[in-house]
């Protein structure tokens, strides 16, 4: 009998597999093929997302994780599977949080701890001239010299990603190639022996859930296929209206039916729809009725 796998780009997958405290080992191998020598973990904390502030609706786009290392680093791992006109700026907005919460009181000397957002990302950046799968970007001066090693943004983008498993070859590859074909996968890759990816598919097997949570597997996984197919059709929509009335009015309306078909799910309030869409609020509300 083949077995069939989580998605670990649906809420459900990502928290089952990255976000419980018995199989922190995963994520910590995972983040471990991310940071430099010096950032290594061979421990991690989960600290409430207190901060975040973002709504329950909002969270069918983003899920995230924040852990704490013993010596006091933090991470903030995102899973984003829509693209956000600004979310470069998100990232940095919540990065801060991270940051002020190592003030301490009375005297203190400012000295922080190191703080890494890592966004994996399940959509395209747009940068014409770049191609890369993964992004390290820091604080440099005017001469592209580092200035601030401690503020640190990596971001995964996996539509990228085209290796096939028998071109795995480092443990970042494999990390990636999981998280992109877990869920088409009905067997282990022998390429992936290590334990780390046995204890990973061992957790990932769905037949293995209780009833409840394979329900809760269910909804995010239908949460994640209606998303996907609305940005399919807008694109294609947006393409071929693109091609008709010239890019300008296509791009508008790309947006216009990325906005209407969100709406449709009726879930997501309309200032996050404008956010992902790049319309105004009015325009969305305008839209929706």
């Amino acid at each position: 009998m083949q077995d069939v796998y989580l998605n670990p780009l649906t809420d459900f997958g990502f928290k089952k597999l990255f976000g419980e405290e018995p199989n922190k080992d995963l994520l910590i191998s995972f983040l471990n093929t991310l940071l430099p020598a010096h950032h290594q973990v061979s421990e991690l904390t989960y600290t409430k997302n207190e901060y975040q502030g973002i709504s329950a609706s909002d969270r069918k786009v983003i899920f995230d994780l924040n852990c704490m290392s013993p010596s006091g680093e933090r991470f903030i791992v995102e899973l984003q599977r829509v693209k956000q006109i600004y979310f470069k700026d998100r990232s940095l907005f919540y990065s801060t949080f991270a940051i002020q919460e190592q003030a301490k009181r009375g005297d203190w000397n400012y000295k922080l701890a190191a703080v890494y957002t890592i966004g994996i990302l399940d959509f395209l950046i747009d940068d014409q001239e770049q191609q890369e799968v993964i992004y390290h970007a820091q604080l440099k001066d005017q001469h592209n010299r580092l200035f601030y090693d401690k503020l640190n943004f990596i971001y995964l983008v996996l539509p990228r990603f085209n290796l096939q498993h028998h071109e795995l070859v480092t443990l970042q590859d494999k990390w990636l190639f999981a998280f992109k074909h877990l869920h088409e996968l009905d067997r282990i890759p022998s390429v992936l022996h290590e334990k780390i990816f046995q204890r990973l598919f061992s957790i990932a097997k769905i037949a293995q859930l209780p009833p409840e949570e394979r329900q809760v597997y269910e909804r995010s996984l239908k949460d994640y296929r209606d998303l996907k197919s609305a940005q399919a059709t807008a694109h294609l929509e947006g393409y071929q209206e693109g091609v008709e009335d010239g890019m300008e009015q296509g791009a508008l309306k790309k947006a216009q039916e990325v906005a209407r078909h969100l709406l449709q799910l009726g879930s997501l309030p309309a200032e996050h729809i404008a956010q992902v869409a790049g319309l105004s609020l009015d325009e969305v509300l305008r839209l929706k009725n």
